[in-house]
């Protein structure tokens, strides 16, 4: 079993000291009551990883000291998701199930059938949410990496955001409960980025299809079932995990490093 992870910004090289402090250092010292002598695995939440020994235990501190250091790799083919707002507490469900599943980056979208409006601070503070559900969830399942949660998006940006992917020979699959061709017919082990559009409950714009559509994208079916938004991109992850080399990755392991 892969062992705990706990995010610090800026790891020490091996035989340096590490202090883990504020929210990090109080779950590790106060809620898991993790004590001297214990090991645990720090990681920067950009690939970087910290095998340590814990050392001195303070109220909502730690001091360890680092023994291996390694650096892992994203799995191959990276995937984005473009996420339309969900309703209500399926907002940070959506965001909990993708990274779990291993999401890569997210982009929230105001598209024009979404029920949540984001407007002004209610946009800055629904970012913050999605970006504090996204550590939890990576702290959670165990990851290396944390996924990026970008600022909210409208329409004409994620029709760039589409244009710039397709031109670097990525793939767009704009998940569809009316498309005719089938998500697994995409040739997702050719490419090395993917991006997943998932639209709101009311499902998208045929205007907002033509113009994804325009820009490179592909309506795909996903299954045979209609999904809801908040589940759509997790599903979609598991089944590329599975056609691709993003599961073939070994578990986090120090044996060669230094």
């Amino acid at each position: 079993m892969a062992a705990t992870v706990f995010y610090l910004r800026h790891l020490p090289d091996v035989g340096g000291t590490a202090v883990l402090d504020g929210k990090e250092g109080h779950h590790a010292a106060t809620v898991r009551r993790i004590r001297v002598g214990e090991r645990i695995l720090l990681s920067d939440g950009a690939g970087g990883l910290a095998d340590t020994v814990v050392t001195a235990v303070e109220r909502d501190r730690l001091e360890l000291l680092v023994d291996a250091r390694s650096e892992a790799h994203r799995p191959t083919p990276t995937v984005g998701l473009v996420q339309a707002l969900p309703k209500a507490e399926r907002s940070e469900l959506s965001v909990e199930l993708a990274t779990e599943a291993g999401i890569d980056s997210i982009y929230p979208w105001q598209s024009s059938r979404c029920v949540a409006r984001w407007e002004g601070a209610k946009a800055v503070k629904g970012v913050a949410k999605w970006r504090g559900v996204a550590a939890a969830a990576s702290k959670q399942s165990r990851r290396p990496f944390v996924p990026e949660v970008h600022d909210l998006l409208d329409t004409a940006a994620v029709v760039s955001l589409v244009t710039s992917v397709t031109a670097r020979g990525g793939i767009v699959a704009v998940l569809h409960e009316a498309a005719t061709a089938e998500f697994s017919s995409l040739p997702f082990r050719d490419v090395s980025e993917v991006l997943l559009v998932v639209g709101p409950e009311g499902g998208i714009d045929d205007k907002e299809i033509d113009k994804l559509t325009g820009a490179g994208a592909t309506p795909v079916m996903l299954g045979p079932t209609v999904l809801r938004t908040s589940t759509a991109a997790a599903v979609a992850l598991g089944a590329i995990g599975v056609s691709t080399d993003r599961w073939s990755s070994a578990p986090l392991d120090f044996g060669s490093a230094s």
